[in-house]
């Protein structure tokens, strides 16, 4: 049995990604995340950013967000963060794996549809469901 295998992405070390200027990493991103970053940051993701740096030197705080679209850069790594799916908070708490992603990916929106029993008078066919 080997040792666990390091994360890299695009063959850089998760220390090499951190130590990157902004310029840098980006040239590594895929296309759309790429051309997101390239046209800056809006007021929404770069409070979030701040944040997240401040909340780095504090305790383990969670920062809570309503910015799904924000891509998630090496700086972000190990830090939780709450992200708001149209009804609560999902927590997150970001891994290597999740660098160049969306954090909207990870916090789902919808819930599965489980739909009950028919209740008496909701159709003909609820005539013949046997009551309890």
């Amino acid at each position: 049995m080997g040792l666990p295998k390091e994360f890299t992405y695009r063959g850089h070390t998760i220390n090499d990604l951190q130590q990157m200027s902004m310029d840098e990493f980006i040239k590594l991103l895929p296309a759309r995340q790429r051309r997101s970053l390239t046209k800056g940051l809006s007021d929404e993701q770069r409070i979030l950013l701040e944040q997240i740096r401040t909340s780095g030197k504090e305790a383990a705080k969670a920062v809570k967000t309503h910015c799904r679209d924000m891509i998630i850069l090496p700086e972000m790594v190990g830090k939780t963060i709450l992200i708001h799916s149209g009804k609560e908070f999902g927590s997150l708490t970001i891994r290597p794996e999740m660098i160049g992603h969306y954090l909207g990916e990870f916090v789902i929106t919808n819930k599965k549809v489980v739909h009950g029993t028919p209740g008496i008078g909701a159709s003909r066919s609820s005539m013949y469901v046997p009551l309890k």
